[in-house]
Formats: C-alpha cells, structure tokens, sequence
C-alpha cells in the first residue's frame, strides 16, 4: 500500500509531505495506482521548482519520496508554492478515493 501523510502547521500551511510504498495494484511497470501516485507527487515538486524558483528539499528512493517545505521570504512565491500542494493533496485524494485499498492518505497538524 502506498501511504502518503501531510503534515501542516498550526496555520493549516503544508509543512512537509511523504509518499512511501508501492500499491501492489498491479505487477511493476504496470501498476497505474504508483504511476498515477508518482507523476502527481513527482511532478508537483517539479512544478514547484520550475514555476515558483522555490528549491524543495526533496529526498527520492525507490517507493518513497518526501519533503520539508520552506517558507519562502515572499509571500506571493508562498502562496504559489502553497496552492501547488493544495493542487498536488486534491490529486492525491482522488486517487485516493477510487483506489482505497491501495492508497492511504491522511493529515496531521503539527500544534
């Protein structure tokens, strides 16, 4: 099962995210659940670096990738780091949805 948590501040900002595991939907090369899962959260960091300038630092392994967000000095660049991974948590949760018994995603605050 792919496990994917948020973690956000008490200003309900993404602090940081993990995705670990494999889904086991189908053999690999041609499982659609860890591709779907793997194009979202890969891209969104990505998209983050490429749109934004902001740098993620960004740790990726086999089954697992994971990221602390940093607060940017600007608050426009924050913002737009921030709806990418609002963007990236709506993709996530669908994926989510349709395939529960292979992707688990849940939210933590940290206080």
């Amino acid at each position: 099962m792919i496990t994917i948590t948020i973690v956000r501040g008490a200003d309900k900002r993404v602090a940081s995210f993990a995705v670990e595991g494999h889904a086991k939907y189908a053999k690999p090369g041609k499982d659609i659940v860890c591709a779907g899962v793997s194009a979202v959260s890969v891209g969104t960091v990505n998209s983050i670096e490429q749109l934004t300038g902001v740098r993620l630092p960004a740790e990726m392994k086999n089954g697992w990738l994971s990221s602390s967000i940093p607060l940017s000095a600007q608050a426009d660049t924050d913002e737009r780091v921030q709806l990418l991974l609002e963007s990236m948590i709506v993709m996530l949760d669908t994926i989510a949805k349709s395939y529960g018994k292979h992707v688990s995603l849940r939210e933590h605050y940290n206080e």
